[in-house]
Order: structure tokens, then C-alpha cells, then sequence
């Protein structure tokens, strides 16, 4: 159960603070300066009391933290924005693959109706079919020049989208955000848990009944 977690300690790094003081406690007797563990606290002990005493802790890396929320809260940002703008380019992207295959069926089309267009034109001139064909061969062809056109902005934008530069500073945020964690994880245990456990250890009676 949390007990008395800092208000500045959002609910999803409370977990977070947990792994941080488990792992500390699980290395606390290769520590000199913490050597009344075992002895004058048992780890239970220490861990209850830690978790008592989360606001106190957490205090002493506040900065470190504050900017690690920041950084996050940057990182999240971000990725709403990119996820926003990926969903219209994948949709064009899809859209360039229908579109590769009108440029092609209409200029198939084309190339048959002004052929046969061109033909009958040649061999019957005074017949209406032939001028017909022609009109519609040129409407395909450029049917086929407008979807050749699409199918290149579609393949340029998702070039863009997967484009070295995108990747890299996508890579930048998350090393950011890294550091930051890093950094209040280390600031929470060099500066709060450890000075806590040995002030506690300090303050506690050995099992003799001399005084600390």
C-alpha cells in the first residue's frame, strides 16, 4: 500500500519509487556507511519506514524529478504530434499504391482507344465512332497524367515521413528523457534514501542498550 506519497509524485513513478528503495535496500549491506542493517533495522524495517517517509524523500531530488516530468511531458507531446500527422501520410501512402495502378490501367486505355480511334479515323473518316474514341483516349491519357502525378507526392511523403532526420530526432527525444529519469533516480538515491536509511540507522538503539 502507498502511504503518504509526496503530491509531487504522480501516481505512475510511485511504482517507479518502489524499484528505486527495493534496490537500494538489496545492496544495503555492502555498504560500510550502512552497516546496522541486519542488526538495528531489519531491511523490512527500513522499507516500511521509507515508505512512511516518501514525501521527505522524494524532497530532496524534487528538481531532478520536476524536470524528468517536464522532459516526459515534452516526449508525450511530441509523439501526440507525430502520431497525428503519421495517420493522414500513411493514408496517402496507401493511397500511392491505388493510385500507381491508374496511371497505368489509363494508359492502357488510352494507348487502345487512340489506336483504334486513330484507325478507324484514318480508314473511314466520316465515321463519328472513330472521333469518339480518339476524345476518350485523350481523356484517359490525361486520367493517367493526373494519377502518375499523385503517385509521386504519395511516395515523396512517405520518404519524408521515414526520413533519416525524423528517426534521429526521434531517438533525441528518448535519450533526453533517459538522462532525465536517470538523473532523478540517482538524485533519489544519493541524496534521499541513503541519508534517510542512515539517519534512521542512527537514530535506532543497538540490541545491546548502548546508545547510537
Amino acid at each position: 500500500m502507498h502511504m503518504n506519497v509526496a503530491p509531487h509524485l504522480l501516481t505512475e513513478d510511485r511504482s517507479e519509487y518502489e524499484r528505486i528503495l527495493d534496490d537500494a535496500l538489496s545492496t544495503a549491506h555492502a555498504r560500510p556507511d550502512l552497516d546496522g542493517v541486519g542488526t538495528r533495522l531489519t531491511v523490512a524495517q527500513l522499507r516500511s519506514m521509507a515508505m512512511n517517509a516518501t514525501a521527505l524523500i522524494t524532497t530532496a531530488a524534487a528538481s531532478e524529478y520536476g524536470h524528468f516530468v517536464k522532459v516526459r511531458e515534452q516526449n508525450r507531446a511530441a509523439l501526440r504530434t507525430r502520431r497525428a500527422g503519421a495517420d493522414p501520410v500513411h493514408g496517402v501512402g496507401a493511397m500511392a499504391v491505388v493510385t500507381v495502378m491508374v496511371p497505368v490501367l489509363g494508359g492502357t486505355t488510352a494507348a487502345i482507344l487512340l489506336v483504334v480511334g486513330a484507325v478507324l479515323h484514318a480508314f473511314a473518316p466520316t465515321t463519328v465512332f472513330g472521333e469518339t474514341l480518339l476524345t476518350a483516349g485523350l481523356v484517359f491519357a490525361a486520367l493517367a497524367a493526373a494519377g502518375l502525378l499523385c503517385a509521386g507526392i504519395g511516395l515523396l511523403l512517405t520518404a519524408l515521413r521515414n526520413s533519416p532526420a525524423a528517426v534521429d530526432g526521434t531517438a533525441a527525444v528518448d535519450d533526453e528523457l533517459s538522462l532525465a529519469r536517470e538523473a532523478w533516480r540517482h538524485a533519489l538515491l544519493e541524496r534521499g534514501m541513503l541519508p534517510f536509511f542512515r539517519d534512521a540507522l542512527a537514530a535506532t538503539t543497538p540490541p545491546d542498550g548502548t546508545q547510537p
